[in-house]
């Protein structure tokens, strides 16, 4: 059976790592690379807040090339598009054969009608290897695979704000208000993983301070331990 190149949409969190997880169970499928948004005012993935640098960590311990769809602060959707265009022509230039662009969507449906929209002109297929899991066991499962993320931004509309900085776990699963979706899905809170299966070695991180921005998001700062500090 020929197997099928696809690149995936990275952002470093859990629902990526799972889509990543489910694209490589797939023995027709290999993905070649990841593509992030990167807000480039700040040098972190869009929305999520996570250092460019935590970024790199993550996709060094996958082993898999990343290219990078860099936008400024406050994007205007034609923006995101062009720089998401020259992202997977690059990606493209690199593995001709990739059509099909992966993302961890679960079941917004506006979300994917706009990638289905947009991904075509640019000769792109959306792939949507989780689309419609239900996201309660989807939460269960990944923290039962042994992955480990913390909580880098949360919607302080739908969300107490001390759940940022939180790790994403069984406890918080259960303190989590009916309300709000188990896997942040309709935007209340987003992740960073630093580890789990998909990884070849966990990350050794530390969430630090956290910040308030336009009077809504708060955000905890992760950043990489210094090993060679703290073995010292």
């Amino acid at each position: 059976m020929p197997v099928r190149p696809v690149a995936l949409a990275w952002s470093g969190g859990k629902d990526s790592s799972l889509a990543l997880a489910a694209l490589r169970a797939d023995p027709a499928v290999e993905v070649v690379a990841l593509v992030t948004t990167i807000t480039q005012d700040f040098d972190r993935i869009s929305m999520h807040g996570v250092r460019r640098s935590v970024l790199h960590a993550q996709v060094a311990a996958l082993g898999l090339p990343l290219i990078e769809a860099t936008i400024p602060a406050a994007s205007s959707n034609l923006v995101y598009e062009q720089s998401l265009g020259a992202a997977l022509a690059e990606v493209r230039s690199q593995h001709s054969g990739v059509r099909q662009l992966a993302f961890g969507d679960l079941f917004l449906a506006d979300v994917r009608a706009y990638r289905e929209r947009v991904l075509p002109p640019l000769g792109w297929e959306p792939l949507f290897p989780l689309w419609e899991r239900d996201t309660a066991v989807l939460a269960r499962e990944f923290v039962a695979a042994g992955y480990r993320a913390v909580l880098t931004c949360v919607d302080t509309m739908q969300l107490g704000a001390e759940f940022a900085g939180r790790e994403f776990d069984a406890e918080l699963l259960a303190e989590l208000p009916p309300s709000v979706d188990p896997c942040g899905e309709r935007g209340e809170f987003h992740t960073c993983v630093y580890a789990g299966p998909i990884f070849r070695h966990p990350l050794a991180i530390r969430a630090g301070a956290r910040v308030r921005r336009d009077d809504r998001f708060e955000y905890c700062d992760v950043t990489l331990e210094d090993i060679g500090a703290s073995a010292a």
